[in-house]
């Protein structure tokens, strides 16, 4: 559907706070786990996981420890308007039209008239109702991009 574009896939992992030995730990249950696919044997790869569970929860603590108290003194006040910006801008879409022209150049800013606009000109791209038979290609790009490009059919769009 036009306008909507899907969720991303997963959270990204926070590694912000990660040590060397959290790495090694990480590493180590990662190579476990590519094991069992190889020897069908889940022992060693369950002992890694634990191991790095360990391993992970006294460092994250330390560093969430040590983000709280950062955040309620002056400057960290400030920080926390800085990551709620960050945030802000990382689940904004970038790929959503804000605004668009009409075919009178008239400027559409709200989303019914956008999505009618894109639905109107789609329509006519794709059911002949435009000025030529075909597709005029662009080739204002230079001698050294230059390739053979053949010029597309309506009959070959149809």
């Amino acid at each position: 559907m036009l306008g909507v574009t899907k969720a991303s896939k997963g959270a990204t992992k926070e590694t912000w706070w990660w040590n060397e030995d959290v790495q090694k730990a990480l590493k180590e249950k990662k190579e476990r786990y590519e094991c069992v696919f190889y020897d069908r044997s889940t022992e060693r790869y369950k002992v890694a996981k634990k191991f790095a569970k360990r391993i992970v929860s006294e460092p994250k603590g330390r560093a969430y420890d040590d983000l709280y108290q950062r955040l309620s003194t002056k400057e960290g006040e400030k920080d926390v308007y800085k990551k709620a910006r960050v945030r802000d801008r990382k689940i904004s879409d970038l790929n959503q039209v804000k605004c668009i022209k009409d075919a009178r150049d008239q400027l559409l800013v709200k989303e019914e008239d956008i999505k009618l606009r894109w639905r109107v000109y789609f329509d006519n791209m794709f059911n002949g109702e435009s000025e030529s038979t075909s597709i005029e290609l662009d080739d204002s790009f230079d001698d050294g991009n230059r390739h053979f490009v053949r010029r597309i059919q309506e009959s070959e769009v149809r």
